[in-house]
């Protein structure tokens, strides 16, 4: 009896000493109208994505970090909410504690696309900004399936957004 036990035991013992995710830092600003005008056009158009990705992730390799790939366009709104969230006092240095972050421009849905291919994510993306949280030791992908949650983060809090990148760190 006892060693039909001890199975589901150690399970849950390993499942309860995994590391939690660090709890986001308090967002002082409580909307987006808030937010520091103008906008940050925060992609660079004329960088060569593949280039800032592979930099990006041997530098988050290197650190022991997570790797954010941000893909999105000057064009749009959320994409430009999320960029000035991200760069708020309060979010920024948690940010850099646990990520590298590359910005890819993907045009008009019309560049870069082999950015997003590289980690499984095949034919138009669904929405920007389209978030890839990166394993780089490994080169996968940790977030699939929810690489599109902050396309409509206009109408997202800055806390709700800050929690949603905490609990991938």
């Amino acid at each position: 009896m006892i060693k039909h036990l001890a199975l589901p035991l150690l399970a849950l013992l390993a499942v309860s000493a995994a590391p939690a995710a660090p709890p986001a830092p308090h967002m002082a600003i409580a909307d987006i109208d808030q937010l520091p005008q103008p906008l940050p056009y925060p992609y660079d158009e004329q960088a060569d994505a593949k280039a800032v990705v592979a930099k990006a992730r041997a530098q988050a390799k290197r650190e022991h970090k997570r790797l954010l790939i941000d893909l999105g366009g000057n064009w749009c709104g959320d994409c430009r909410v999320l960029a000035s969230i991200m760069a708020l006092p309060e979010l920024k240095p948690f940010l850099d504690q646990h990520f590298v972050v590359a910005k890819v421009d993907i045009g008009r849905y019309d560049k870069n696309g082999d950015i997003a291919a590289h980690y499984g994510v095949t034919g138009r993306l669904d929405g920007v900004p389209a978030i890839l949280i990166v394993d780089p030791a490994h080169d996968k992908l940790v977030n699939g399936g929810r690489l599109f949650a902050l396309t409509d983060a206009r109408h997202m809090t800055p806390q709700g957004l800050a929690d949603w990148l905490a609990q991938w760190a």
